[in-house]
């Protein structure tokens, strides 16, 4: 039986339970459980603290688990990132008072407070900065306000936080975070975990993915494969009338609009788009 770790809380827990579910996993789970067992797929889900995840993979303890990049590396644990799952994104910044550090190096002799202290330790390592790690845990924005920190370095999402607390960001973002599957380093191949992995790779293919159909004239059809020309070729299938054809392929969402733009102007008519739930490549 697989056994994964999931986080139970934070902004990686319900993106990860809908791309699980949307992978055909955790069907009949509750919101409050701390073990599901999934018989028909055979994996066991462990509901655990995202900074603890990276510790219970990288001790073999679980198969594999879902924690952000932040909290992997924050760790030391001997776990190791196996695929990014492109949601949870976010940066490890430093920040001060607004305007009493204008770079990373005038943060020497300093106390920097962090609920990340194996990261932070490591980038003042890396970049021969003498400053006092203050190891908080959770929020660490009033650090400075409360007379314990001069600066902080923390994850940071939209800003608005640090804004509150007269505080501003202080050079390049240290780390860049998103979600991820995370294993043992080392660990031998599991056919268990890639049909995991697969089928998470799956769900963000079908995220990004969509299928447009549309009819085109014949002579008008090299230059329609150009505009869509799908993954591996696009499908095109004759039409009763000879002098066209119907054409589908997978197009990038993102792009879309601009695609079926182009194959208008090109003479295509009847253009469709269709959401993908599922797939594989």
């Amino acid at each position: 039986m697989l056994r994964v770790a999931l986080p139970n809380k934070g902004q990686l827990a319900e993106p990860a339970r809908a791309m699980l579910r949307e992978a055909g996993y955790l069907r009949s789970s509750a919101a409050r459980d701390l073990v599901v067992h999934d018989p028909d797929n055979d994996v066991e889900f462990f509901f655990l603290r995202p900074k603890d995840i990276a510790t219970y993979v990288g001790s073999g303890t679980l198969d594999a688990g879902i924690t952000g990049r932040d909290m992997l590396l924050d760790s030391g644990a001997d776990a190791e990132e196996m695929v990014a799952l492109g949601f949870a994104e976010s940066t490890f910044r430093l920040a001060a008072p607004v305007g009493a550090v204008r770079a990373t190096g005038d943060l020497a002799g300093l106390r920097i407070a962090t609920s990340y202290p194996g990261l932070l330790a490591e980038f003042l390592a890396r970049e021969g900065i003498d400053a006092r790690v203050v190891r908080l845990d959770g929020a660490v924005e009033n650090a400075v306000a409360l007379g314990v920190a001069d600066a902080i370095a923390d994850v940071v999402d939209t800003g608005t936080t640090l804004r509150q607390a007269g505080l501003e960001t202080v050079g390049e973002p240290i780390l860049r975070s998103e979600a991820l599957v995370v294993r043992r380093r080392g660990a031998p191949e599991d056919q268990a975990v890639e049909t995991f992995v697969r089928r998470l790779h799956g769900v963000m293919v079908a995220r990004a993915y969509v299928l447009v159909d549309y009819d085109i004239r014949t002579d008008a059809l090299e230059q329609a494969c150009l505009i869509t020309p799908g993954i591996e070729s696009p499908t095109v299938s004759p039409l009763h009338d000879p002098a066209w054809v119907a054409v589908r392929a997978m197009v990038p969402l993102r792009e879309v609009h601009a695609v079926m733009d182009e194959l208008f102007e090109l003479g295509a008519r009847g253009i469709l788009v269709t959401d993908i739930h599922a797939c594989r490549l």
